[in-house]
């Protein structure tokens, strides 16, 4: 094959800028990618959103100082009384959950019992609910 130039020889140089446009673009499209895809360096595991709403079903458990132990505002007289609200609830929902609320007052004991209590009637996920502290007021 000949080219059309005077001196005419046969190509033998590959041009080399059509090869070098498209990698840099390539490479840009990648380097805009891949931030948009990144996860987070911490695993997360994140609840799915749909257009309905998904109820979760949550215990509340007030450890009061002295009195009965309430569990969505009923009084619990005894520990056989929890575990039939536990179990009634865990039937309904098998990843209910639980939040105790203990006075600060409250004995440790007493909050342990309450925990130890939950966790044998079969909930695994309990949290503890705190009132934050005030911030200090900064002055301007």
């Amino acid at each position: 094959m000949r080219s059309d130039e005077p001196g005419g020889g046969p190509i033998t140089g590959i041009n080399v800028t059509p090869l070098v446009d498209i990698s840099l673009v390539l490479l840009i499209i990648l380097m805009v990618t891949a931030k948009v895809v990144a996860t987070p360096a911490v695993p997360l595991d994140l609840p799915h959103a749909s257009h309905t709403t998904e109820v979760q079903v949550v215990l509340s458990v007030i450890v009061p100082a002295r009195g009965p132990i309430l569990v969505n505002g009923a009084p619990t007289v005894d520990d056989a009384a929890l575990r039939r609200l536990v179990t009634t609830t865990l039937e309904r929902d098998p990843s209910a959950r639980a939040v105790i609320h203990a006075e600060g007052r409250a004995s440790h004991e007493r909050v342990l019992h309450v925990l130890d209590r939950l966790r044998g009637a079969g909930i695994d996920k309990v949290a503890f609910a705190a009132d934050p502290l005030p911030s200090p007021e900064v002055p301007p």
